[in-house]
């Protein structure tokens, strides 16, 4: 074992249309994908899909969705661990002018405690909250075993104050903010009295806020993407942590800098193409993203999120 990443897995259909029918109405697409979702697991898939196979504790049903959720994770040469549930997630995304309204479709009722793993040759664990108690117990393990461990904040849970306790480098999305009523940079304070050596808030156009040990505050822009190539923003966040992962797992001694600058240009890649498997990149993608796209320039930036 590499890596471990620990979520709630999905089957995500995204589509493209201009409005959503009510009552008796009908529309149809323009366009749509079928592919994996959920936080953790996107991560992992853009883990793999990079070059490194790591295993993946995820919720998987006995129907014909959770087959299908089997068979994308073997394609892509992930270790699947399972954790029963009755039906498989799905979620119905609807991407339209940089946004994305979701439908979440979820059963959580674990049928089993989560199955006990091996961490002999983990080096990195990365956790989205979901299974609480699999993502406690195992960020306490890992933290103990000097196994790096990492949170992506997406949105409040239930253990959310407990597993950042446990938490080498968090990444929150700028909702956990509105959740907790804090600015991205009360956040970023939040996060360094829950002990985390690196935390960042993502604001996306307006880039990352975030620290590294007891520096103080900076930000990263993003990458300046034109509007028209912008396509489906969901999944990007996941595919950010995923990346980041890699790039800490093929090159440990490099700063976090560059880390978040490798994750930067693989959502640069990833907005600009419809659902989750078609959004994974390849080194080659993200050498083009880096190269092809310069950074936004807005002015104060840091202003913005005090």
């Amino acid at each position: 074992m590499q890596a471990l990443f620990i979520g709630q897995a999905y089957i995500d259909i995204t589509f493209l249309a201009d409005s959503l029918p009510t009552g008796d109405e009908k529309t149809v697409a323009r366009n749509y994908a079928v592919a994996f979702g959920g936080n953790a697991v996107t991560a992992a898939f853009c883990c793999a899909k990079l070059g490194l196979k790591p295993d993946l504790l995820a919720s998987v049903a006995d129907d014909w969705l959770g087959r299908m959720f089997i068979d994308m994770a073997a394609r892509y040469g992930l270790s699947l661990h399972h954790r029963k549930v009755g039906e498989s997630s799905l979620s119905f995304v609807m991407p339209k002018a940089g946004q994305r309204a979701i439908v979440r479709c979820r059963d959580d009722r674990y049928v089993h405690p989560y199955p006990p793993l091996n961490l002999t040759g983990c080096r990195a664990l990365h956790v989205d909250g979901h299974q609480a108690d699999a993502a406690l117990d195992y960020a306490k393990a890992c933290r103990e075993a000097g196994i790096l461990t990492s949170l992506d904040g997406g949105g409040l849970r239930s253990n959310t104050d407990d597993v950042l306790g446990f938490i080498d480098i968090a990444v929150v999305a700028e909702r956990l903010c509105e959740q907790m009523r804090l600015t991205p940079g009360e956040m970023l304070q939040y996060l360094r009295s829950r002990g985390c050596h690196v935390g960042g808030v993502t604001m996306g156009p307006r880039g990352l806020l975030y620290y590294r040990g007891m520096e103080g505050e900076r930000i990263m822009p993003a990458l300046d993407v034109p509007a028209e190539r912008i396509i489906d923003t969901n999944g990007a966040g996941d595919i950010f942590h995923g990346a980041y992962v890699y790039s800490y797992l093929t090159n440990p001694l490099a700063p976090w800098d560059d880390h978040f600058r490798f994750a930067r240009a693989a959502s640069a890649h990833a907005i600009q193409h419809l659902g989750n498997e078609a959004s994974l990149p390849t080194l080659a993608d993200i050498n083009e993203a880096h190269a092809r796209f310069d950074e936004r320039r807005e002015a104060s930036l840091l202003m913005a999120v005090e």
